[in-house]
């Protein structure tokens, strides 16, 4: 078992704008989420946001403090959003264990406890992603399926972003201190996520494609909206967003995605929409 972290710093836009392929990659683009018998994690600075996966396949695995949390627990100042994107698994917090089955998610309140990640079926390993914000008081732990959430069907497929938004780690559906998550599930035929793009000042956000085909590749724009870039991904990795830069996506093929928030304000709907016309 191995448990690795590295840390992100913020970025002006103006410095941002200048940065080519090679540095905007190092930057924004997370990836390695998941490696087998590891926890991966970036501790970035935009909302001190914590973005990262665990692969449990022989063994269980700690969700360790890491040394920049000077905490004797991961938890101890924060709060956690976790999708299972993989076989069965459970979570173990304190003595209470969640099970987790595909697209299915947890979220977990500040306090010191130990956290563990296991797979039921080793040959079909739980693929734990997870977000983490800094929390200033415990609200209750609570699994979350697509059943439990608020689910916005958007787009067209004349539009190429027919697509179903699951709210599911979100202020509507549960309490919490900052952290807000959610799945979009992009229809067959569609490819666009996030369009009309939008910037939200007041949070930050970071995405994680997946259910993308080996052979296949998502095109990620950042950037402020007249000065934008794009990230190529491919599945199971994810991308830091800042709070001056749109977030959106077109892809080879239609994928799903999980979205996650950080930052003073809990209203999905406050966003800043630019014209897509306007866009540069």
């Amino acid at each position: 078992m191995k448990t690795n972290y590295e840390i992100r710093y913020a970025a002006h836009p103006e410095d941002a704008k200048r940065y080519d392929t090679q540095r905007i990659r190092r930057d924004f683009l997370i990836e390695k989420v998941f490696a087998p018998d590891e926890v991966n994690m970036v501790y970035s600075m935009y909302d001190r946001m914590i973005v990262g996966g665990a692969l449990p396949v022989n063994e269980t695995l700690p969700l360790e403090a890491i040394d920049p949390l000077k905490a004797p627990h991961f938890l101890t100042r924060r709060e956690i959003g976790i999708f299972n994107v993989g076989g069965a698994g459970e979570v173990r917090v304190g003595d209470t264990v969640f099970t987790l089955d595909y697209k299915e998610a947890l979220y977990l309140g500040s306090g010191e406890r130990e956290v563990m990640f296991r797979s039921v079926d080793a040959a079909r390993p739980a693929k734990f992603y997870f977000n983490s914000t800094t929390a200033h008081r415990n609200y209750p732990d609570r699994k979350v399926t697509k059943q439990d959430a608020i689910v916005a069907e958007m787009g067209s497929l004349e539009g190429s972003n027919h697509r179903c938004i699951n709210k599911m780690l979100v202020s509507q559906v549960l309490p919490t201190c900052q952290l807000q998550m959610g799945m979009t599930e992009l229809k067959p035929g569609s490819v666009w996520n996030t369009m009309p793009a939008h910037v939200h000042s007041r949070r930050m956000e970071a995405y994680f494609y997946f259910e993308v085909p080996e052979d296949q590749a998502v095109c990620h724009f950042m950037g402020q909206p007249q000065e934008t870039r794009h990230i190529w991904m491919r599945g199971d990795e994810a991308v830091l967003s800042p709070e001056w830069s749109i977030h959106s996506a077109a892809a080879t093929h239609n994928y799903t995605f999980i979205w996650g928030m950080g930052g003073e304000n809990l209203d999905y709907g406050d966003q800043d929409f630019s014209e897509i016309t306007a866009l540069r």
